[in-house]
């Protein structure tokens, strides 16, 4: 079956996610010992204990965030005899997921993405003043629709669209003021709901310009290769493996949108029809139910379904190997 893995992006972090992937494989667990070294801390501790206030905080949660979702695609690898990369066609991962999916595809080492995710989480945090940004939600209209109203409401400030996630599910990133206006603006012109959302900065924007620069240093000291299987990228919704495109395309994501629901598209046009989300959460295989109709989904969050999902590539494997009788 065509087959594509995703990784979860800021906001799917919970206290004690990937505890039970650590405990029951050796594999899981050196990631997470992997990652602490590599930032000198015992970030795994915060990851299964919280407390979730500061787990929560950008530079926290994006490292722990990649390392729980790495922490699942060794726990899979290990079941199965087999790398990720022979599983799946293609990866994918929304926002701070994509460097998530570069890890697993071979293309970051682990302890690169984790160097990364933690200077990335800081410099978003710095880039604009806490309480002068914000995100708000905005369900029930098109993304043209949505990005009519972000201009309408910018005036001499930023508010722009954000996450294009799914039909009828976008977000607005910006000038607190602006994105204000934004709500108002959405609810007058027929938005099924519209809300401001609990977030540290205004990610995906131009805001975020000071962010890209001290990334784009980062990320050019990095030792970035060609991943083992191609990557659709957030600002292009394509599959990429050239690693000078994808360095710049990890620049640009700082400030450009999302475009999740162009991403499922894409995997419907390759003809996908499996999707495993691995890590913390369920957001991503809950949007692919309406993204990518008929798809089998799969989110491992823990060895159960590992052991369920090993068990289904198991079977297809065996039944690959039976002669034809015809």
């Amino acid at each position: 079956m065509p087959t594509i893995a995703v990784f979860p992006g800021q906001g799917a972090q919970t206290p004690g996610m990937g505890r039970a992937l650590a405990e029951s494989f050796t594999e899981a667990r050196a990631v997470f010992a992997e990652v602490d070294e590599a930032l000198g801390e015992s970030l795994s501790r915060l990851i299964f204990e919280g407390p979730a206030e500061e787990l929560t905080l950008t530079r926290n949660a994006q490292p722990a965030l990649m390392a729980t979702s790495l922490a699942a695609v060794r726990a899979l690898e290990a079941a199965t005899g087999r790398p990720l990369t022979d599983i799946v066609g293609w990866v994918a991962g929304h926002s701070l997921g994509e460097y998530s999916a570069l890890a697993a595809a071979g293309a970051l080492t682990l302890a690169d993405a984790a160097r990364l995710l933690r200077l990335r989480g800081e410099v978003m945090q710095d880039a604009v003043p806490v309480g002068e940004g914000a995100m708000a939600a905005i369900l029930g209209l098109d993304p043209e629709s949505v990005e009519a109203l972000a201009a309408a409401a910018s005036g001499d400030e930023v508010c722009e669209l954000a996450n294009d996630n799914a039909e009828g599910q976008a977000v607005v990133s910006g000038h607190r003021a602006a994105v204000e206006r934004a709500v108002v603006l959405a609810r007058e012109r027929g938005a099924r709901r519209a809300m401001m959302l609990e977030v540290s900065a205004p990610f995906h924007c131009r805001l975020m310009a000071p962010a890209a620069e001290r990334l784009a240093a980062a990320l050019a000291a990095t030792d970035l290769t060609p991943p083992a299987v191609p990557v659709i990228a957030n600002v292009t919704a394509a599959p990429e493996r050239d690693p000078v495109r994808i360095v710049d395309l990890l620049r640009r994501q700082a400030t450009a949108r999302v475009r999740w629901r162009e991403t499922m598209a894409r995997m419907v046009e390759l003809g996908v029809d499996r999707v495993i989300e691995l890590g913390a959460g369920r957001v991503l295989t809950g949007l692919a139910r309406r993204g990518v109709p008929g798809a089998a989904l799969f989110a491992l969050q823990g060895p159960e379904e590992v052991a369920r999902l090993a068990e289904v590539l198991a079977a297809e494997e065996e039944d690959s190997d039976v002669p034809s009788r015809r």
